[in-house]
């Protein structure tokens, strides 16, 4: 496929082409990607920050930050609020697209303005993070249009203070992520359910399977390998939650810190020049990713005995 034979008998290679393309795409992956890892890494190892108008380091401290860090116990409270707001997020947003992509595929159902719809529920996810975030804090203020309402139809006789609950900030930015990616969620699904051969489908319909059979046995395994990749990616993106409670809780995490996520942990260290402890906090970070993404890969596509 990379050859061709020219008419005096000599052979020319088209294959180098595709490596010089690549050329551009490596330069920047080195350049913004896997030098600063690489730096991250090296400098986690070091003491390095701000004490006044002094510069303390780079002094060599081996693990030090790493069991400093592990041992404030910090790490694995912020690691729990991070998955637990992910993990309350993301059930409903699942749901949800799942069913919103079964409906627009369903070539029997045959909806009309398919293509408003699904432009309406793409449409948060380009709406910026401040944005959604301080529209969520104007309406569950205190004396926010949602409390007045509430109050207005006799359910609650005061204010529900949902900045001050724990589990309303945190079903708050839950709510917001589920919002932001429920349509990018659903055009991902429907774009893997498109791509099921039809005949399948109507075989089993003359066998008499119904719908919800057709669905649980045909789409949902051939849509593995697309789920696989949202729940991945999605894992991912939860990991790195830090705009949404940041804005929402002035980066304090509030009430008690129960909304501190590990990217904003990491913020406060580079927000104090701690740099050595922030490169370490990274780090553990990727780790945490890497392993928790591993499992979830090798859970899913393991095939039942």
């Amino acid at each position: 496929m990379g050859t061709i034979k020219s008419h005096k008998g000599k052979h020319l290679s088209y294959a180098k082409w595709g490596y010089i393309f690549l050329i551009p795409f490596f330069l920047v992956y080195c350049i913004f990607s896997l030098i600063p890892m690489l730096s991250t890494f090296y400098y986690s190892f070091f003491e390095n920050y701000m004490s006044g108008l002094n510069q303390i380091g780079p002094n060599f401290v081996g693990l030090a930050n790493y069991a400093k860090l592990i041992s404030e116990g910090d790490l694995l409270k912020y690691t729990a609020n991070t998955l637990i707001m992910w993990i309350i997020g993301f059930v409903p947003q699942i749901a949800v697209s799942l069913l919103l992509a079964a409906w627009f595929t369903n070539s029997r159902l045959r909806l009309k303005g398919q293509g408003f719809f699904k432009t309406v529920i793409y449409m948060p996810n380009l709406i910026m993070a401040s944005a959604i975030s301080m529209l969520f804090f104007a309406l569950f203020a205190n004396d926010g249009p949602i409390n007045n309402i509430l109050m207005d139809l006799g359910i609650t006789s005061e204010s529900i203070h949902f900045m001050s609950s724990t589990w309303g900030a945190r079903g708050l930015i839950a709510l917001m992520n589920f919002l932001m990616w429920f349509g990018n969620t659903t055009i991902i699904l429907m774009a893997g359910m498109m791509g099921i051969d039809p005949s399948l489908c109507e075989a089993a319909e003359v066998d008499g399977a119904t719908s919800m059979q057709i669905f649980t046995h045909i789409t949902m395994p051939l849509l593995r390998p697309i789920m696989v990749y949202t729940l991945i990616t999605s894992l991912i993106g939860g990991l790195q939650m830090f705009d949404l409670p940041q804005i929402l809780t002035n980066g304090l995490g509030q009430p008690d810190r129960t909304t501190m996520t590990l990217i904003m942990y990491l913020n406060n260290h580079l927000f104090n020049k701690n740099y050595g402890m922030a490169g370490a906090l990274s780090v553990l970070i990727f780790i945490v990713t890497g392993a928790l993404s591993i499992v979830v890969f090798k859970t899913l596509t393991s095939e039942k005995g």
